[in-house]
């Protein structure tokens, strides 16, 4: 079944793909998110052209055609620009075949524990962060709590002096013993910075440490992962699948954090996960928005062996993130701590047509 069209409708922030096959049947997807606009230009310039008069079916082939056809252009802006490709087809093969994409990975749609990310740092007072995971513990039934220490790319430097020392005892003691936490440090802090502050987070309860060290230094957040007691974690920035190998290889975290969109799409991440799985380490991704991310993540994490406990659920809402407003007419909603899979088939969701008609258009198509 060829592929004969490709088309995205795009703002900065987000692009929604689209794939046409010769039957005229159709799927959605997306582009990583941010600069999205200029991640569509490479969409058409660099993967289209690849992708049009082949199989659609044949999905796995394409992801690995591809980046050996631009081989001399690795790196992330291609990685996303292919996600929009391997998304959209799954999301036909799933309409095709009339099921979700949960289902075609040998999984079950269901509702999945979640836990509420804090995406604010500077942004937002201590206080007000307590008080909001308190309103969404008690309105959407929260258990999981992740908040952020350090600074991003800090240099062992706090967002402002104590910050990372109040915020943690205030949190725990806010939402008691029974509430998993987790904390991201989004690169801030040497080997010797990290294991002090992880220390501290230890006799907290901390479960998760996300990024401790800067994500290019493996042998630094190796060294935190082996001296630290709770679970440090990673990934997210990772395009590459030789250095996924090995990360994996030499264990640098305890939980692998891919990020669908980022990584290249499903069918990349899914290698990502198989390796993980062999090498007895879970895989907890990164899903830091409201697009199609999270709905591909909660598909995956209901299919693969070795899900972490939980899938990350952004609390950010337009006052962060305005260009989410809009852009599914069946958006995902937590209750009871928990989000729904979508059951519908593909990753069943419905892109506003409202939202479409305000995005830039663009096609290829197979001449």
């Amino acid at each position: 079944m060829k592929i004969t069209k490709l088309e995205t409708f795009t703002t900065p922030e987000v692009s929604i793909t689209r794939v046409t096959a010769e039957d005229g049947t159709q799927g959605i997807g997306q582009l990583s998110t941010y600069n999205a606009d200029i991640t569509a230009q490479i969409f058409h310039r660099q993967v289209a052209a690849h992708a049009l008069g082949r199989d659609a079916f044949d999905i796995d082939e394409l992801v690995r055609l591809i980046p050996e056809r631009e081989h001399k252009y690795p790196g992330s802006y291609l990685m996303r620009a292919l996600t929009g490709l391997d998304t959209a087809l799954w999301d036909w093969r799933g309409k095709r075949e009339g099921k979700s994409v949960c289902e075609l990975l040998g999984g079950k749609p269901r509702p999945l524990r979640v836990y509420a990310s804090s995406m604010k740092r500077a942004e937002i007072t201590l206080e007000d962060e307590r008080a909001r995971f308190l309103k969404l513990r008690d309105a959407h039934g929260y258990d999981a709590f992740k908040f952020r220490v350090g600074s991003e790319c800090g240099r062992d430097q706090d967002q402002w002096p104590g910050r990372t020392e109040t915020i943690v005892p205030m949190i725990r003691k806010a939402l008691g013993d029974e509430a998993t936490l987790l904390v991201d440090g989004n690169s801030c802090y040497t080997p010797k910075k990290a294991i002090e502050v992880g220390r501290m987070l230890e006799q907290h309860g901390i479960a998760h440490f996300e990024e401790p060290c800067p994500y290019w230094e493996y042998a630094w957040t190796k060294e935190v992962t082996d001296t630290l007691n709770l679970d440090v974690t990673g990934g997210e920035q990772d395009c590459d699948l030789a250095l996924w190998r090995m990360a994996i290889d030499m264990r640098a975290t305890d939980v692998m954090q891919p990020d669908i969109m980022y990584l290249g799409g499903l069918t990349r991440t899914l290698k990502v996960c198989d390796w993980a799985a062999k090498a007895g380490l879970p895989i907890t991704p990164h899903a830091a928005n409201q697009s199609l991310v999270t709905v591909c993540t909660l598909h995956l994490m209901g299919a693969i062996p070795n899900a972490g406990p939980y899938v990350e659920y952004s609390i950010e809402g337009p006052d962060y993130y305005p260009w989410e407003v809009g852009l599914f007419r069946n958006p995902l909603v937590a209750r009871d701590g928990k989000v729904q899979i979508p059951q519908d088939p593909g990753w069943g969701m419905e892109v506003s047509p409202q939202w479409l008609d305000k995005a830039k258009y663009q096609v290829s198509e197979l001449a």
